[in-house]
């Protein structure tokens, strides 16, 4: 086996002690990439009966949909309300990519998702697209068009993995195999467009040490970037139910907790997978439980990024090829 990565060895640009999606995107494309969110009125094989119904026992599309969002303005109205706020808010970016958020963004013909995403991209201010979906619902006919539009856009495809565990997707009725994980990341692979992976940590029958064990998994595969999401109970969802009756069937992280266990599987990770996120954010409206208190992301992140300074840590430290 290879020594793992030294510091002075690191393969991003910056100066933290991980690969960030934000010097990711400034080393590629020159600065900062936002997306703007699009509900293109998509559902899910889970949801629908093909597979399931009721969808996966955590999601509520509420806890991360944007209000500007809803299906039935079409998908160049959404881009103007989106575009309308985040140009203002974000005053220096140069780039703004659509994003098929919302459900199975691939969940359709090829005839059906080209429409939506041909539209998005024939809006004047859009430079190309992040397509989120489940990898169970892809195939080489849809990945040879998105491979054909990287040519000349950026196209960036995230599945939602969420467990490395059968057992465990079986029991938040996802409807899908970690195979099926493995075999869409690597069809999606060496196309020319960027492919990341959801997980998310802390659902019900995953202790720490099996959730720690995923890093390895995780790194096996061709993956260009990770999202790493806490549970959070969101009302709305079968999860919320089960949290009411029975809440010993979880253990959810508390924000100290969670950050020494992020970076400890940070450390496993493959050093040149960009993170994309640490956390998610439900609205506080919603949100059951954990209660971190209104701490902002970005608090989060630099706690993470101070405490991996303290402890020394850097990704891929632990890692071995």
């Amino acid at each position: 086996m290879n020594s793992p990565i030294k510091p002075a060895e690191y393969p991003w640009p910056d100066d933290r002690p991980y690969y960030s999606y934000t010097s990711y995107l400034r080393e590629k494309y020159g600065g900062r990439v936002q997306k703007v969110s699009i509900h293109a009125g998509f559902t899910c094989p889970n949801r629908d009966g093909s597979i399931a119904r009721g969808g996966c026992t955590f999601c509520n599309n509420e806890s991360f949909t944007p209000s500007y969002c809803q299906p039935g303005d079409g998908i160049t109205a959404q881009l103007d309300k989106g575009l309308a706020f985040l140009e203002k808010r974000y005053r220096r970016t140069k780039k703004f990519v659509g994003y098929f958020q919302s459900y199975t963004n691939t969940y359709g013909s090829l005839e059906t998702i080209k429409s939506y995403y041909d539209e998005a991209l024939a809006h004047p201010k859009i430079d190309g697209l992040v397509i989120s979906t489940r990898p169970d619902c892809i195939n080489e006919e849809q990945l040879d068009y998105l491979e054909e539009l990287a040519k000349s856009k950026i196209i960036i495809l995230e599945f939602g993995i969420e467990s490395c565990f059968n057992d465990t997707l079986d029991r938040v009725n996802r409807g899908h195999s970690f195979e099926d994980a493995e075999r869409a990341i690597k069809m999606a692979a060496g196309r020319g467009f960027h492919v990341g992976g959801h997980l998310l940590f802390g659902l019900p029958g995953d202790n720490r040490e099996r959730l720690l064990s995923q890093a390895d998994i995780i790194s096996s595969l061709p993956l260009d970037s990770i999202k790493f999401h806490q549970l959070q109970i969101v009302k709305g969802t079968v999860m919320a139910k089960q949290y009411r009756v029975t809440p010993e069937m979880f253990d959810l992280f508390d924000k100290e907790e969670y950050v020494e266990f992020v970076i400890d599987f940070l450390e496993r990770l493959r050093p040149d997978i960009c993170v994309q996120r640490f956390i998610s954010e439900a609205p506080p409206a919603i949100k059951l439980a954990p209660n971190w208190g209104n701490v902002r992301t970005d608090i989060i992140i630099k706690e993470i990024e101070q405490r991996m300074n303290e402890r020394g840590a850097w990704q891929g430290r632990l890692y071995q090829s």
